[in-house]
């Protein structure tokens, strides 16, 4: 997920000097990241050994983690919409506030990822 948001923030320097085809690749490749992290979120929930009635570490753990999951797959679909603008030549590097929020929403889902970390994964163990 953090990786996500180094790509993230290529792409937008290479946006901003002009470099469309550093930008598409490094946007594309923070889009790949995205569907990765949430595979792995899946494959995460399908072999928990537990379940959201199990215990309060197990509800809190997957209503976190799952509303977590849906701002990633909205922040991913955001993404992907900035990708297609890019490739179309609808930003340009003085006009790109849609890719801007894009980034500024997918770096808040990076900082909320972050104390999900630290507060399920490794103090809730």
């Amino acid at each position: 997920m953090l990786t996500s948001g180094a790509t993230l923030t290529l792409a937008h320097h290479a946006m901003i000097l002009g470099n469309k085809d550093l930008s598409i690749k490094a946007l594309f490749l923070t889009i790949v990241l995205a569907i990765f992290f949430t595979f792995l979120q899946g494959i995460e929930y399908i072999n928990s050994p537990f379940s959201i009635y199990t215990s309060v570490y197990g509800a809190s753990f997957f209503m976190l983690t799952g509303f977590h999951g849906f701002h990633v797959l909205i922040g991913t679909l955001f993404l992907t919409v900035c990708l297609f603008r890019i490739y179309y030549n609808h930003f340009t590097k003085e006009h790109h506030v849609g890719f801007e929020a894009a980034a500024w929403y997918w770096h808040f889902v990076d900082v909320v990822w972050l104390f999900l970390f630290v507060s399920i994964y490794w103090w809730g163990s």
